[in-house]
């Protein structure tokens, strides 16, 4: 099992909602995507937040959204990306 859907079975079920759905409007509507992302400096990874969880994502060949990971936010979240 991977860190995504690890983090997915522990959350409660509200949250797990809100989250499925905020990654659903990130990977499917364009408009969405030009005004909930951040590109992180010193590289091709971008983040979009969502209450205390960052995704962190990068564009494939064809700009396709791939999920690296997503992380409660702490001070430790964009170290070693």
């Amino acid at each position: 099992m991977d860190k995504i859907q690890k983090l997915f079975s522990r959350l409660p079920k509200k949250e797990r909602l809100q989250l499925q759905s905020f990654l659903d409007a990130l990977v499917h509507d364009d408009s969405f995507r030009k005004t909930h992302i951040q590109k992180l400096k010193g590289g091709d990874l971008f983040r979009a937040r969502k209450g205390r969880f960052r995704i962190i994502f990068h564009y494939d060949q064809i700009r396709d959204v791939v999920v690296d990971s997503i992380k409660v936010r702490n001070e430790s979240t964009y170290r070693d990306l």
